[in-house]
């Protein structure tokens, strides 16, 4: 899987590929059905699969100060494209160049001339070039100027509800696991390297491993049933706090993964981090026995919702 940047021409090996043009942030239904159609159209006809993101978001860009929103990191977005069948992920860096680049520019400088597709696959939401100029509409009527194809995706529906990124991080931030992991087909994962802490929760006798939120939207704060998926593939089930944990000082945002059954190192190791159910949110208790003995009927709790969401 080769990782590609906008700025550069694509190898002879994949000009004339087949392209899937979105953000895809989180890669839900949605994404997959715009992808899925890509490949389709490359497989029939023998040509390689790019599928494009953009990083950072242009929201990003537009409104910097808004807060974190991401469901994916770009590693999570390579691997997601790789097992949806792409041969390359595109990054398009998104900054004063792409904000400034017209939309006829767009197509025959990026898309024909750098990379030279074949053909486009997008959803039928999809809007480019300097001031939003560009639509669907247009880039079908350049599809036919220039030779090149186009197809519109869509929309994938949940009941009479568009599948989409917004409705997963509303969900998110309502605690609601089950629905976006129903509209991701698979739970929201944060990714990170696990720091050193405090070790608050090694003194309880429930060690954990602490991961910045970085970029990722910001769930529901609380207590979550997690999965974790460790360097070599090993997955391991445990409870979470999410938030500023408030019976301690000072504050701090984290998330702190406590893995039920595993004793090793994992300080500065890259792992994953499933939230598969919200429990409770965050509370401040009197003291330190209160909250152990409130940790253990969240363990308690966490392992009977794995063990439900595996059945």
């Amino acid at each position: 899987m080769e990782r590609l940047f906008h700025r550069h021409r694509v190898s002879d090996a994949l000009r004339g590929a087949v392209i899937a043009l979105g953000n895809f942030d989180g890669f839900h239904r949605g994404h997959q059905a715009v992808v899925g159609r890509a490949v389709r159209h490359a497989a029939d006809e023998k040509r390689p699969v790019i599928v494009a993101t953009f990083d950072p978001h242009p929201v990003r860009h537009f409104h910097p100060h808004v807060p974190p929103f991401r469901l994916t990191s770009l590693d999570q977005r390579e691997r997601l494209f790789a097992e949806a069948g792409a041969d390359a992920m595109m990054v398009f860096e998104f900054g004063d160049e792409l904000a400034n680049t017209t939309a006829g520019d767009f197509i025959e400088d990026i898309l024909l001339d750098r990379f030279g597709v074949a053909g486009v696959v997008t959803g039928n939401d999809f809007i480019f070039g300097k001031g939003r100029e560009g639509d669907v509409v247009m880039l079908a009527e350049q599809a036919q100027r220039h030779g090149f194809f186009t197809e519109i995706a869509a929309p994938v529906t949940d009941g009479e509800e568009i599948v989409s990124s917004s409705r997963i991080r509303d969900a998110l931030k309502e605690g609601d696991c089950e629905t976006a992991t129903h509209l991701l087909t698979r739970p929201f994962t944060i990714e990170g390297i696990v720091e050193h802490g405090a070790k608050n929760g090694r003194a309880l006798g429930y060690p954990t491993a602490n991961l910045r939120l970085g970029a990722y939207i910001r769930p529901r704060y609380g207590i979550y049933a997690v999965r974790g998926r460790l360097p070599g593939g090993r997955t391991v089930d445990g409870a979470a706090n999410l938030g500023i944990r408030p019976s301690f000082d000072p504050p701090e945002e984290l998330l702190e993964p406590y893995f039920f059954d595993f004793s090793g190192d994992l300080y500065g190791q890259p792992i994953e981090v499933e939230l598969v159910s919200y429990l409770r949110g965050e509370e401040k208790f009197d003291d330190l026995d209160a909250l152990k003995a409130q940790m253990a009927k969240d363990c308690e709790e966490a392992e009977r919702r794995l063990t439900r969401h595996r059945l």
